[in-house]
């Protein structure tokens, strides 16, 4: 998939997938490839079904667990060939985000990678993950999201006491920096589809943060699907997310 990344092949549109997005030839090569290992792995006695962005529910010989898969998670960033574009890898027990057991994410183009087993921690390269704080004290310095412009001034309260913003075009990739501390907080105020940030909010909640909607609610009933949709506010760091909360106006006065 990676040589397609900003060519007009790989640009080439085929319709639209099973989660309403335009399906264009680079989210099809990868996916294919993808299902095809994960057809194998079934074959070999290990029935399962798998949920994908483009294909949408394929029995492979059991309704669970279910493999969540977006092997090109960030298509904006693919088509114009940004090198920041994320695979996601997630095993669910059941139908909601506290059934999410296993969270894969990688950076394609970098090869970084991050997992998390539920009761297990979250890792990074293979090493465990221990957030790095740099804010001061009582503050935010950095806030990550993926909202689209017409929805960033939700978040200004918030984004009015931090010094920087970043957005790096991929869901999943931004909310995992919020697991290493690489970012203080990610909020997005888009009601974004939570198939995209599902695997990533279990590295967040394994790293030790803290993962609600923007609102300060749990997302632990929320289903994992290609239509649920919600706000998400995270952080590694539970002081720093509440502190949030206290900005957006949803905190303890």
């Amino acid at each position: 998939m990676v040589p397609l990344l900003g060519t007009e092949a790989g640009r080439r549109e085929l319709g639209r997938g099973a989660g309403g997005d335009r399906t264009v030839e680079l989210d099809q090569r990868a996916e294919t490839e993808a299902l095809d290992e994960l057809r194998a792995l079934a074959a070999g006695g290990r029935p399962f079904s798998v949920l994908s962005e483009e294909a949408g529910l394929v029995d492979l010989g059991a309704s669970w667990p279910r493999v969540l898969l977006d092997p090109v998670d960030g298509s904006l960033n693919a088509k114009r060939g940004l090198p920041v574009v994320g695979l996601i890898l997630a095993v669910l027990e059941g139908p909601t985000m506290a059934d999410l057991s296993l969270a894969y994410v990688a950076n394609l183009v970098s090869g970084e990678r991050w997992h998390a087993e539920r009761g297990g921690g979250a890792f990074r390269d293979g090493q465990r993950i221990r957030p790095t704080r740099s804010a001061p004290p009582g503050s935010i310095e950095l806030v990550g999201t993926e909202s689209p412009t017409r929805d960033l001034h939700e978040l200004d309260p918030l984004l009015r006491r931090a010094a920087r913003l970043r957005l790096l075009g991929s869901i999943a990739i931004s909310l995992v920096h919020a697991a290493t501390g690489g970012v203080d907080v990610y909020a997005s105020a888009t009601r974004m589809r939570f198939f995209d940030g599902a695997p990533s909010c279990l590295i967040v909640q394994e790293a030790g943060g803290v993962v609600t909607d923007l609102e300060g609610r749990s997302l632990a009933a929320t289903p994992v699907d290609l239509n649920t949709r919600s706000t998400v506010l995270a952080s590694a760091h539970p002081d720093l997310h509440g502190l949030a909360l206290e900005y957006l106006g949803h905190g303890r006065s």
